[in-house]
């Protein structure tokens, strides 16, 4: 299916410079709109970006090109390494956000929680291929879980270390943990499906969280990786407050205070690229699991807002939602948002991308989002 409109989103050119050959809109992994307020990330940074919606122009289009805000995780959380490493300052220790929720108080963030795997350049010889194709490594600040206060300003959102809530005080923490996993990945290394692909770096079909949503007062977590005989899976997590005001532990998910639920969905062979709530549905942006060009596929999980214990839910149970265009090394869907998708105010979404082509990318700092019309929910027959 092809756009029924697009966004033009609007970078601080001071800010847009992740490296020299690096620029923000190149590769953005996430995206979540409040109101007039869009949120992004892109997934080679350690920062979460801030956009404004304009008015909409004479033409009926909409643009979120005002007042660029960049915010630096390390000034609301303990990440487990600096922004930059001390020895190559023009290197990043990277959180690769993948997911942005909001449940009303805070704006949850999660990284990817992958290894990565080194790839070969196209003037290495033989012996230096092998080399970085044998070279795995984490990076700690992957293992980012955790919540931000988020509160007004002006017309939109901005975010705070602390904020006075009616009853208490809401504050950034992150789940525990150190440059070597969080309190998370020690419980999968256990898991029977999940924990045999912690090892293995996410672009290789390993364990790689990729888009995060809020049911009730859990998380759910989908995984790019691993991809079972075809089936994706979501994991389900509550987080709550440790005794140290900045982290925080995981709770018990269920009435049988279990620490973590799964939920296996069968999208063909195609992992989850990031999740949204729509209403007490679930959207689910599927592509490939490995470094590879499309398929994209949009599906809703009926009801999957509100799981009330793990499940099997096969691809009969899903609606086969949208078809999304991809291109050939280029213009991959990674984010997506609910967004109107016309001035009739007709339910729509909005979609980034990583690997963002020239042909979206508008002088030094505008880029092009796309913005696709929802079908409405299918009713169950019968």
């Amino acid at each position: 299916m092809h756009p029924s409109n697009i966004v033009l989103l609007e970078f601080h050119p001071e800010r847009d410079d992740l490296a020299p050959d690096k620029e923000l809109r190149d590769g953005l992994s996430v995206a979540l709109r409040m109101g007039h307020t869009l949120w992004l990330a892109n997934d080679e940074s350690v920062t979460i970006e801030r956009l404004t919606l304009r008015p909409e122009d004479s033409q009926g289009k909409s643009s979120f090109t005002r007042d660029h805000k960049q915010f630096a995780l390390h000034d609301f959380l303990p990440m487990p390494l600096p922004a930059s490493d001390p020895e190559c300052p023009d290197e990043l220790n990277e959180a690769d956000i993948e997911g942005l929720a909001c449940d009303g108080k805070y704006l949850w963030v999660a990284g990817s929680h992958s290894l990565r795997r080194k790839q070969p350049k196209d003037d290495d010889g033989t012996k230096k291929a092998y080399k970085r194709l044998a070279s795995v490594s984490a990076d700690g600040n992957r293992y980012l879980l955790a919540r931000i206060p988020i509160v007004p300003e002006d017309d939109g959102y901005t975010l705070v270390r602390e904020a006075q809530g009616k009853n208490k005080l809401h504050y950034a923490a992150i789940l525990r943990g150190d440059a070597h996993g969080n309190e998370l990945t020690e419980l999968l290394k256990q898991d029977e499906h999940l924990g045999p692909f912690l090892p293995i770096p996410g672009k290789d079909n390993g364990f790689d969280i990729e888009g995060v949503a809020v049911a009730g007062k859990n998380l759910l977590l989908g995984l790019r990786g691993p991809v079972l005989r075809g089936w994706a899976a979501i994991i389900e997590v509550s987080l709550v407050e440790d005794e140290q005001p900045a982290t925080l532990r995981l709770g018990p998910v269920g009435k049988n205070d279990e620490l973590y639920r799964k939920h296996f969905l069968d999208l063909r062979g195609l992992g989850i690229r990031d999740l949204c709530v729509q209403g007490e549905d679930l959207l689910i942006l599927a592509g490939p699991t490995m470094d590879l060009d499309g398929p994209v596929v949009l599906y809703r999980w009926p009801g999957g807002a509100q799981p009330d214990a793990g499940c099997i839910v096969p691809t009969s149970q899903l609606e086969h939602v949208l078809d999304l265009p991809f291109g050939q090394g280029v213009d991959h869907p990674e984010g997506m948002t609910l967004f109107p998708a016309n001035a009739g105010a007709e339910e729509g979404l909005l979609v980034v991308h990583d690997s963002a082509s020239p042909s979206r990318q508008i002088g030094e700092s505008i880029l092009v989002a796309d913005v696709f019309p929802l079908p409405k929910r299918k009713k169950p027959a019968g």
